[in-house]
């Protein structure tokens, strides 16, 4: 088998017959094919492997692996020696009742998007609620301590960012989705964190006349993913200062385009897949990790024009 290909879609029957001597890290998610994960996380540990022998033989790969395995796929992939995983859709939540311990931020969230291997199991842990935060305050100059935050949906992604923006002292925090159910069960989740007085839910479909009209706007929906997709809350009524951060990336969707229109700031999420990426980094090799070379490889694989970290 050869491992210079690492952006291949693997399968788990791979598993069987792993052979990589070095240490092994992966994405698992379903679809998978367009995770620019390998890409920024190998440019970062290849330069870090530049100045430090250990990283040198670490390498990402990623794995389409469908909900219902995933508990299959976590135990191969530690039996396979595994030492960190990191999860997109839809496992986020799935994989709370599947690790053996939990990060205090992540069992809040209830999401975990990055594991690391134990000796009888996988820890869990969560850093896309710092990814959105280092996102922020790079890519809009927003700090969320004492912002206004109006944040749209109420899945994995979101949960991880209302966790952050509690814990980072938000003034307000206004969560809205459609479906009331899973937006009543977010609310319920964050009942025991800290600030969570500072919690409003509303309904996308019919927004309440006091919803905040400045602020930052953030699109943790699936809306946004397609170029065609409609704006998930409608920003006419929203002031000059507004600011957005819409967590898909790489598409000029219409969300983009009506901030755009109307003067107001917007920033991609491209940056917050990068500073999460950064974090789990981190916890499995405890070291510094260069952020600027994940958001090099991250550019590099998708064609984009380069960008600042």
């Amino acid at each position: 088998m050869h491992y210079d290909d690492s952006d291949r879609v693997r399968l788990l029957d791979e598993l069987e017959h792993w052979q990589y001597n070095g240490t092994a890290l992966a994405v698992l998610g379903s679809p998978i094919t367009h995770s620019v994960s390998p890409a920024m996380h190998n440019a970062a540990l290849n330069l870090m492997g530049q100045t430090q022998q250990l990283y040198r033989n670490w390498r990402y790969f990623k794995f389409n692996t469908p909900p219902e395995i995933l508990h299959q796929a976590l135990e191969k992939l530690h039996q396979a020696g595994f030492t960190g995983i990191n999860l997109t859709i839809p496992h986020k939540v799935q994989a709370v009742d599947l690790v053996v311990e939990i990060d205090a931020g992540a069992k809040l969230s209830g999401a975990v998007n990055t594991l690391h291997r134990q000796e009888n199991g996988w820890a869990g842990y969560n850093s896309d609620g710092y990814g959105l935060e280092q996102a922020l305050k790079r890519e809009l100059g927003v700090e969320l301590a004492g912002a206004t935050v109006i944040l749209l949906g109420a899945g994995g992604a979101a949960r991880a960012a209302a966790v952050q923006c509690l814990q980072s002292g938000v003034a307000a925090l206004w969560i809205g989705n459609r479906n009331q159910e899973r937006l009543e069960g977010l609310i319920e989740l964050l009942a025991d964190a800290s600030g969570c007085e500072r919690v409003r839910g509303f309904d996308l479909s019919a927004p309440p006349s006091d919803l905040p009209t400045d602020g930052v706007i953030v699109n943790a929906t699936s809306l946004g993913l397609k170029a065609d997709d409609p704006v998930p809350l409608k920003l006419s009524r929203f002031g000059s200062d507004t600011k957005i951060y819409d967590m898909t990336y790489g598409v000029e969707n219409d969300l983009a385009r009506t901030a755009k229109t109307q003067g107001l700031a917007y920033a991609d999420g491209l940056s917050m897949l990068v500073w999460q990426g950064v974090r789990s980094l981190e916890i499995w090799t405890g070291a510094q990790v260069p952020a600027q070379a994940m958001m090099d490889g991250a550019c590099y694989a998708k064609g984009y024009t380069p960008r600042r970290a």
